[in-house]
C-alpha cells in the first residue's frame, strides 16, 4: 500500500538539524535586516545584501552554540526536576550569555578581517549589535525552545501511548491463546473418550480386536500429546483421521466404509488441530453408530480462490436440524475457527434427510488471525 504524502512539519523534521539551525539563522538575520538596519526599497541591493551577510554572520556566531547548548541544557534541567519557572529562567539567562558573547565574538572576527576599525568595535556592539543581538536571541530563542520541549513532550506521551497498546495488545493475546487451549483441551477428550467406549465394546465380544485398539490409541495419543501448536498442516491432520476410522472400523467392520478425495496442494494448507477428526467423529455418532445399515464417510478437501475448503459428508440419518448444543465438539470447534481466523473461516452443517454434510471454509494464503 503507498505510503501517506508527508506533511509540511514531518518534511522539517527529516531535514539534519545543521540545516534546520542554518534557516533558523538566515530568518533572524532577515528580520535583523528589516527591522533594525534602516532597510527601504529603495536601498540598493548590494547594500542589502551586505546587511543580510554581517547579520548572518553574527546569527550563526550565536544560534549554532544556541542550538547545542539549549537543548542539553533543558534536558539537564529536565533530569534536575526543576519547576516551572525556574527552568525557564535559567533558559533564558544562558539565552542572555550566549547573545552576549556571540555578538561580540563575531564583531571581533569582523574586526579581524579590517570590516570594523578598531575604534568603532566597542562602539558598535554596545552601541546596537548587542541589543539586537539579545532582543532576536530571546525572540527565537524562547520560540524554537518551547517547541523543542512541546515535541519532546508530544514524543514522550506517544512513546507512553503505544507501550500501552502494546501491552494491552500482549494481554488480548495471552487471553486469546489462553481461551483457544481451553477449548482444545475440551476437545481432546471428546475423541478419546468416544475410543475409550469403542475399545470398551470390544473387551468381551474381540478381546484382540480390543487389544489393536488399544495400541492403536496409545500410537495416536503419542503423536497427539506431542503436537501442541494449535495448527497443523491438513497431512498431519489427515494422518490422524485416518488413524481414528481403523480404530472405529475395528469396532464397526463394515458398517463403516470411508474414503478421501483431497486435491493436490490442499495437504500444506494450515488447520486447527483435530478439526476434520471431530467431523468425522460427528459422522460416527450421528451415521454408523444409531444404524445397522453400511455407512459411508467421505473426506474431501479442496483449495481454490485463497481459501480451503474442507467437507466430510455421510449418507445416515442426517445431523438433528437443531443444530450443535454449547459443549457439543461441532460447537467448540466453531469457536476454535473464530479464535484462529476470525471473520476468516466458517462453518456450516446440511443435515436434511438423507445424509450430513458439514463444510469448514478458510482462508489458505494467510497466516491466522
Amino acid at each position: 500500500m503507498a505510503s501517506e504524502p508527508a506533511t509540511a512539519w514531518q518534511r522539517h523534521r527529516a531535514l539534519p538539524d545543521w540545516v534546520h539551525v542554518a534557516l533558523i539563522n538566515a530568518a533572524a538575520a532577515l528580520l535583523v535586516v528589516l527591522a533594525f538596519s534602516g532597510v527601504t526599497w529603495r536601498t540598493p541591493w548590494r547594500q542589502v545584501v551586505e546587511a543580510f551577510a554581517v547579520a548572518y554572520f553574527i546569527s550563526t556566531c550565536i544560534g549554532f552554540p544556541c542550538a547545542y547548548l539549549l537543548p542539553r541544557l533543558s534536558n539537564g534541567l529536565r533530569m534536575g526536576a526543576i519547576d516551572y519557572p525556574y527552568k525557564w529562567i535559567v533558559l533564558i539567562a544562558a539565552m542572555l550569555g550566549l547573545a552576549i558573547g556571540g555578538s561580540f565574538v563575531a564583531l571581533a572576527a569582523l574586526w579581524l578581517i579590517g570590516y570594523i576599525p578598531s575604534a568603532s568595535l566597542l562602539p558598535a556592539w554596545l552601541g546596537g549589535s548587542l541589543k539586537i543581538a539579545i532582543i532576536v536571541t530571546l525572540l527565537f530563542g524562547i520560540f524554537t525552545t518551547a517547541m523543542e520541549i512541546g515535541r519532546s513532550r508530544l514524543a514522550a506521551a506517544t512513546l507512553a501511548l503505544r507501550t500501552k497498546e502494546r501491552d494491552e495488545a500482549e494481554a488480548r493475546r495471552i487471553a486469546t491463546e489462553a481461551q483457544l487451549a481451553s477449548l482444545e483441551s475440551r476437545v481432546n477428550p471428546h475423541f478419546l473418550f468416544n475410543t475409550l467406549n469403542s475399545i470398551a465394546a470390544l473387551v468381551r465380544d474381540d478381546p484382540a480386536a480390543a487389544e489393536r485398539m488399544t495400541g492403536q490409541l496409545a500410537a495416536l495419543m503419542r503423536s497427539s500429546l506431542y503436537q501442541q501448536t494449535p495448527l497443523v498442516t491438513l497431512d498431519e491432520e489427515l494422518r490422524v483421521v485416518r488413524a481414528y476410522l481403523e480404530i472405529e472400523q475395528v469396532r464397526f467392520g463394515d458398517r463403516l466404509q470411508y474414503r478421501f478425495d483431497i486435491e493436490e496442494g490442499a495437504a500444506a494448507v494450515p488447520v486447527p488441530r483435530l478439526a476434520l477428526q471431530t467431523l468425522v467423529e460427528n459422522s460416527v455418532k450421528y451415521a454408523v453408530s444409531p444404524r445397522r445399515d453400511r455407512t459411508t464417510i467421505v473426506i474431501r478437501a479442496a483449495r481454490g480462490n485463497g481459501r480451503l475448503r474442507l467437507e466430510v459428508r455421510d449418507d445416515g440419518p442426517g445431523f438433528p436440524a437443531s443444530g450443535a448444543p454449547e459443549g457439543h465438539g461441532l460447537a467448540l470447534l466453531e469457536s476454535r475457527l473464530a479464535m484462529n481466523f476470525g471473520a476468516g473461516a466458517r462453518l456450516a452443517v446440511d443435515g436434511r434427510s438423507g445424509g450430513t454434510s458439514v463444510t469448514i471454509e478458510l482462508p489458505a494464503d494467510r497466516e491466522p488471525a
